[in-house]
């Protein structure tokens, strides 16, 4: 099965994307989006706006891969340690003691690209690729 660098770039650089919007809502407009999502924000914007700003270093990183995956096989595991981060802690919280509607779909969405993450990451080691 041949690697498809394309599709590969494509996917990160959807992420980028992604992270880099969600990131800079975050951090610029925390008030906003709680208030949109009906949810009561915490006590403090920084404690939203810290994770904001590493949504959009992340965003930069996604971005890196994107522009050549090959290159940047290195930072894609990072990448899949963020979304299992973030899908922890969502899906604990789901299951167990409940968490605002707002934070599931990002859960969801995360889902999916941690193992898109993880099916990229596999496909540039393996054989096909000039890393092996």
């Amino acid at each position: 099965m041949a690697v498809r660098l394309p599709l590969i770039a494509l996917l990160f650089g959807i992420a980028a994307v992604y992270d880099g919007i969600l990131g800079l809502a975050f951090l610029f407009a925390t008030g906003t989006v709680y208030d949109y999502a009906g949810v009561t924000p915490p006590n403090h914007p920084g404690y939203v706006q810290f994770p904001a700003a590493l949504l959009i270093v992340f965003a930069l990183m996604f971005s890196a891969i994107a522009r050549d995956p090959l290159r940047n096989l290195n930072l894609i595991p990072y990448g899949i340690l963020l979304k299992t981060a973030f899908c922890g802690v969502v899906f604990f919280h789901w299951f167990t003691t409940g968490i605002p509607w707002m934070w599931k779909p990002f859960a969801l969405f995360d889902l999916v690209f941690l193992l898109l993450f993880a099916g990229a990451y596999r496909a540039l080691h393996g054989k096909n690729t000039p890393l092996s």
